[in-house]
């Protein structure tokens, strides 16, 4: 797969793509309105609570495509499989929200949110403050901030500004220097994304290297490329809390019968 072109890594094209995205849209939702629909949004469901309990606390992620696998699913139905991973004994979801790239939407986001009593997090390429009053707005209860693309300003700003609306992001790394960013910023969701973003290659060893740079008092997710509850058992003892899982559900006919699987309820 070409991932490097004159225009850069696809993460610099997903994020360039997204700041256009989001100027247009400003244009069309001026702040005020979205703040005010912001406040009038369903109160925040615990996204930390949800990421603590006793067992195999799994954040399975609702996603109709990726750049590097095409389309998963063409029977993508968001409020149904929201509702089959809760009963199935997911912790919480996550929505893909990206258009261009992963065909998700904040609509993807609403169906999910009014099929389930958990927790949802908005998986986006979250840049700008304007996206996190989206989401809220959306009626997301937390969201992913991605150390990679964001300046040390930016990330403490999206954090304070998260809290202050009561949605706790997860803030995402790749490698030691971006987890070390992340504890200086102050998260206290910290996620290892064994998935290099810039060339999209899976690592799961990814999380077992970097998870003593994680702090105790943080909670610590890994995600992706996680396919059995041996992988879920060997992580856990290393020290994580919970575990985002996508791909490997999405391409199930059934994707509540591999969460059964994961979560070691079968």
């Amino acid at each position: 797969m070409e991932t490097r072109s004159r225009e850069g890594t696809i993460l610099d094209r997903i994020v360039e793509a997204r700041r256009e995205s989001i100027a247009h849209r400003k244009r069309v939702l001026p702040d005020v309105a979205l703040k005010l629909a912001a406040g009038k949004a369903e109160a925040p469901r615990d996204f930390t609570g949800a990421l603590v309990r006793a067992g195999y606390n799994v954040i399975a992620e609702l996603k109709k495509a990726s750049p590097s696998r095409g389309v998963m699913r063409e029977d993508y139905v968001p409020a149904a499989l929201a509702a089959s991973l809760e009963s199935a004994g997911a912790a919480a979801l996550s929505v893909l929200t990206e258009e261009e790239f992963f065909l998700g939407s904040l609509a993807d986001l609403k169906a999910a949110k009014k099929a389930t009593q958990i927790p949802i997090l908005r998986k986006d390429f979250i840049v700008d403050p304007w996206q996190v009053w989206e989401a809220r707005a959306a009626g997301a209860d937390a969201f992913l901030l991605i150390a990679a693309i964001l300046s040390d300003p930016a990330l403490g700003e999206l954090l304070e500004l998260g809290r202050s609306l009561k949605m706790e992001p997860l803030v995402e790394a790749h490698t030691r220097e971006e987890i070390d960013r992340a504890v200086a910023a102050g998260a206290r969701i910290i996620g290892v994304n064994n998935r290099d973003l810039r060339d999209f290659t899976v690592r799961v060893e990814t999380s077992l290297e970097l998870i003593e740079a994680i702090p105790d008092e943080c909670i610590a997710v890994s995600e992706s490329g996680l396919r059995t509850h041996d992988d879920l058992v060997r992580l856990r003892r290393a020290g994580f809390d919970a575990f985002l899982i996508g791909e490997h559900l999405m391409k199930d006919a059934d994707p509540a019968s591999p969460l059964r699987e994961l979560i070691g309820a079968a």
